[in-house]
């Protein structure tokens, strides 16, 4: 048994819980996670723990938020426990506060609690080469249990019948696709809440930007703590950290909108470089961020939540886990 920090309380959690290692079964992980009497409600909670070690947020956690869009009630559950190297996180992908609200339209799909396993190392370490973002992984897990998917599969695809107006589809494209869609675009049509996120075809509830959720704009003396763990290992924090000058801030993205025009036919959308795909920005090092959205403070590498481009993490600095992909 030992006593972590979490929410601002101080509670006793065992390193290992009474539910089998690997669990996919969301029914499974929320009967777990209720009839612990040591669980703890986070409903809308803010967290406040700054700790990279994915250990020192080990519990059982639950909440009961609404999806305005269905009028019906959810319950969300998340079950960290460690091991020696690393941790595990057992989700049914429900987040911590109310889904579907403030959206142009409803979701494509019905958001369903849907349970999976996600794999993290207590000791992420740097590759020699970065690892790009993949649609068939997800990208990171947060502490409410619901998963951040950065790339959308839209894109410029003119031929297709689906296509809109200006060219564009909504679904069926990949991460090779070079004009992929910006969901956080104030021109994509996608259907978001005031979460920044949306279901996928199988109703899992996902975020493409700040979560709105877990932080607030009120940090601690050494910023905003960590909201979640991507698929390498490395920490998310929210949006402030403390920089050499001891003055916590905003952190800076260091990617820059492209100035001019697009390039136009053979495949290109043309129009001005406006944020509605992802190949509208590029990397200035114009900010604190490196090309991921990370950088390192006080010895320790995480990603940072952005108000702008590329919104959380927009590679990954180490080896992503295989736990991490999506089931097929």
């Amino acid at each position: 048994m030992r006593n972590i920090l979490v929410f601002g309380m101080t509670v006793t959690a065992s390193v290992l819980f009474a539910i089998p290692s690997i669990a996919q079964d969301a029914t499974q992980v929320e009967k777990a996670a209720d009839s612990n009497p040591d669980r703890i409600d986070i409903t809308n909670k803010i967290l406040t723990n700054t700790s990279a070690d994915c250990a020192d947020h080990a519990n059982i956690y639950v909440s009961e938020i609404t999806d305005i869009q269905q009028n019906k009630l959810l319950a969300g559950a998340v079950i960290i426990e460690v091991g020696e190297d690393n941790c595990t996180i057992q989700s049914n992908g429900i987040p911590n506060h109310d889904v579907g609200g403030g959206s142009r339209r409803d979701f494509a799909s019905k958001v369903a609690a849907i349970g999976h396993t996600f794999k993290v190392t207590r000791n992420p370490q740097a590759t020699d080469t970065i690892s790009q973002l993949e649609q068939t992984s997800f990208d990171a897990i947060l502490l409410n249990g619901a998963v951040v998917d950065i790339q959308s599969a839209g894109c410029y695809r003119p031929t297709s019948p689906q296509a809109d107006a200006n060219g564009n589809v909504l679904a069926g494209c990949r991460a090779s696709d070079p004009w992929l869609l910006d969901p956080m675009s104030e021109f994509a049509t996608f259907a978001e809440d005031d979460h920044h996120a949306h279901t996928q075809p199988d109703g899992r509830y996902h975020y493409h930007g700040n979560p709105d959720a877990l932080f607030d704009d009120n940090p601690g003396p050494d910023g905003s703590p960590v909201i979640g763990f991507a698929s390498d290992g490395f920490p998310v924090y929210g949006s402030y950290f403390k920089d050499a000058d001891g003055k916590v801030r905003k952190v800076v993205s260091g990617y820059t909108l492209k100035r001019g025009s697009r390039p136009d036919g053979d495949g290109n959308p043309g129009g001005t470089y406006d944020g509605l795909y992802r190949a509208d920005y590029e990397f200035t090092n114009a900010g604190d961020l490196d090309e991921c959205n990370g950088m390192t403070v006080n010895g320790s590498y995480g990603y940072y939540v952005t108000d702008s481009y590329p919104w959380i993490v927009a590679c990954l600095k180490g080896e992503p886990d295989p736990s991490f992909v999506k089931p097929r």
